[in-house]
């Protein structure tokens, strides 16, 4: 049976690769040798020219945010821009709410 694929970022280079999960195995960036960061299954990349988009990815997989699924199909709300994370990162300073968790809230209250 073959291995279910898993998506691997390269954020310097902007690229995503499907590739199957093997476990901890440490992957490699076919451009720059760089590692590559597991974000899981469900993952969707952003255009490559969509620098706002990544910087937004950015922040999020630094700050341990994957794209798992999870029992009801996908990971869960995810912050797609920039002005998004602005404002969790507010509401998680002002509550003391670990950052991780503020970002993948759906609602702020």
């Amino acid at each position: 049976m073959a291995h279910a694929k898993t998506s691997y970022v390269c954020l310097p280079c902007r690229a995503s690769y499907k590739q199957p999960y093997l476990g901890d195995h440490d992957r490699i960036c076919p451009r720059c040798a760089e590692p590559l960061i597991h974000v899981g299954s469900a993952f969707a990349a952003p255009r490559r020219r969509d620098t706002a988009a990544w910087r937004t990815l950015s922040v999020l997989l630094h700050a341990g945010v994957r794209f798992h699924k999870s029992c009801c199909g996908g990971p869960g709300y995810r912050p797609r821009t920039l002005s998004e994370v602005r404002e969790r990162m507010a509401y998680a300073r002002r509550t003391g709410e670990p950052f991780a968790r503020a970002l993948v809230r759906q609602e702020l209250p």
